[in-house]
């Protein structure tokens, strides 16, 4: 009896590959990136001792909108994102790799 394989069209390569191919790398790096940003924001904030409301208030905006800022799969600007960094002493570097 002859087996049949299926060859997995994946095999061999990277993962970056396979997101590019389905058509979901931009949205997954963009989603990481504000991930990396978040959790970055969140340690800052706990080191000094910056409630939610604190923050929202530095930043001049309502603490719904600091939630959504807070949250990796909600889409931010670039100006949201430097007014956290300002509200909380620190600066955003953008650059390409």
């Amino acid at each position: 009896m002859k087996k049949t394989s299926k060859k997995n069209k994946h095999l061999g390569s990277d993962f970056d590959d396979f997101l590019r191919e389905e058509g979901m790398l931009e949205a997954s790096e963009e989603v990481a990136a504000k991930y990396v940003f978040v959790m970055q924001l969140e340690d800052e904030m706990q080191k000094q001792n910056l409630t939610k409301e604190e923050l929202a208030k530095r930043m001049g905006t309502s603490r719904s909108a600091l939630n959504r800022l807070l949250d990796p799969q909600q889409p931010s600007n670039l100006k949201t994102l430097v007014n956290a960094a300002v509200a909380i002493g620190r600066h955003v570097r953008v650059s390409l790799i």
